[in-house]
């Protein structure tokens, strides 16, 4: 998408206009009154618009989403209804994005009208301006629908939406005007440099990320840092097929465990696989999948209570694989590794791949961190290179050596240009 700075610029409003109408007019008209246009999306379902004509009528969103509104409104539940509307959405807001008609987002719903939208921003790229307004963003609620793996700003209704007063006109005005500000400043996210470099971590390898981006950095590269308790490693996956690294630097890549075992920090199943595609440089470790995290020790389900465990903080407890878990992950990487069209080197902390998992520390294992050793090694191709070393994964000569490995392997690789696509 190309932005011309001298155009005008428009916010692109996706509501159900058989329930939102009033506040959508009223969003509309705050808009418009900063010298922005409105393109509305309906992705109402039940009713017709009040008061304000669509730019994209609900027939045409449900068309989008491959039938006609009518067969929508004949769907045995409200769910299935849902399902084709939100991918009408989808359509329709990528078509506009890619024409460069619209220059931001902005919504309000509820558990159906905020999702669908949410959904919907999904298709917008970092760096693209998004806001939903929703009375289930409050902090005991999920964000996960909302937000995705998507910079989005979500703003607490504090009340329903159902109407303007004193309440809700000033969160609408806020959020209008916080819209309209990012769309007069907007650019778009653009990659200029060769240089960046993908690197994971947790807070329980806080010391061997610190070290190796100090390695990056002397060597000429800006790593640029994902937290890797589900969805930062969703996020990196993303950016490295978007072609934003040069390299990644997978120290932590935990969030397989998770997946497996069913932890918080499920990723889901795409991780470790991007930087294969792209066939881009890779160095991996083992950081941290030594553990999965589970909420408050009160929490943890019957079935896990009898493994070893590390108390993390009062909300999360990291609790250790079973044997069986951990030879079933070493066949998950060696396969996702063996399929990269780039080169990957794998470089195996053998003292240990956290702080728990050390020697004296509450998980420890070494027969559970052989099993995932050994057979890792068993099902790699022959043709990736596996360091051993008897350091733990915050020591600092783990940390040079897996620096040192990446530097070999992107030395010499082909240089790597910046992408062609901007946000």
């Amino acid at each position: 998408m190309t932005t011309d700075t001298t155009e005008k610029r428009a916010v692109l409003v996706i509501a159900t206009l058989d329930t939102k109408s009033a506040e959508v007019m009223h969003l509309k008209a705050l808009i418009e009154g900063e010298g922005l246009e409105c393109v509305i999306l309906d992705t109402g379902i039940l009713g017709e618009p009040q008061g304000v004509t669509p730019d994209i009528p609900a027939s045409e969103t449900a068309l989008a989403g491959g039938m006609p509104l009518a067969e929508v409104r004949k769907k045995p539940s409200r769910g299935a209804a849902v399902e084709v509307m939100l991918e009408g959405a989808r359509v329709f807001t990528r078509r506009l994005f890619e024409a460069g008609r619209i220059h931001g987002a902005i919504s309000m719903g509820g558990a159906e009208g905020g999702v669908m939208a949410a959904a919907a921003m999904q298709v917008l790229p970092p760096g693209f301006p998004k806001v939903i307004i929703t009375p289930l963003a409050s902090g005991h609620r999920p964000f996960e629908p909302f937000i995705g793996i998507r910079d989005i700003l979500v703003m607490h209704s504090l009340v329903d939406i159902a109407g303007i007063n004193d309440i809700s006109r000033a969160v609408f005005d806020n959020a209008g005007h916080a819209i309209c500000g990012m769309v007069r400043h907007y650019r778009p996210l653009e990659i200029t440099r060769r240089n960046l470099v993908a690197v994971t971590t947790l807070g329980t390898t806080e010391w061997a990320m610190r070290r190796i981006s100090q390695g990056l950095r002397a060597a000429g590269f800006e790593p640029i840092i994902f937290h890797s308790s589900g969805v930062g490693g969703r996020v990196m996956e993303d950016m490295i097929g978007r072609g934003f690294f040069c390299g990644v630097v997978d120290l932590c890549p935990n969030e397989l465990t998770d997946h497996l075992v069913g932890g918080f920090h499920d990723a889901g199943p795409g991780r470790l696989e991007a930087a294969g595609r792209m066939g881009i440089p890779q160095a991996v470790s083992t950081g941290c999948m030594d553990f999965f995290a589970q909420g408050g020790k009160e929490t943890i389900p019957e079935k896990w209570r009898g493994r070893k465990m590390y108390y993390h903080n009062p909300a999360f407890t990291l609790i250790r694989p079973s044997h069986e878990e951990m030879r079933r992950l070493g066949e998950l990487m060696a396969d996702k590794l063996n399929r990269a069209r780039g080169p990957v080197r794998v470089v195996l902390p053998l003292g240990g791949m956290s702080i728990g998992g050390k020697k004296g520390g509450s998980t420890y294992d070494p027969e559970g961190d052989r099993a995932l050793f050994e057979t890792l090694k068993a099902k790699l191709n022959r043709e990736i290179p596996v360091v051993e070393l008897a350091c733990h994964v915050n020591d600092e000569p783990f940390a040079d050596r897996l620096v040192a490995e990446f530097l070999a392997i992107a030395a010499a690789a082909p240089p790597t240009g910046p992408p062609d696509g901007k946000g």
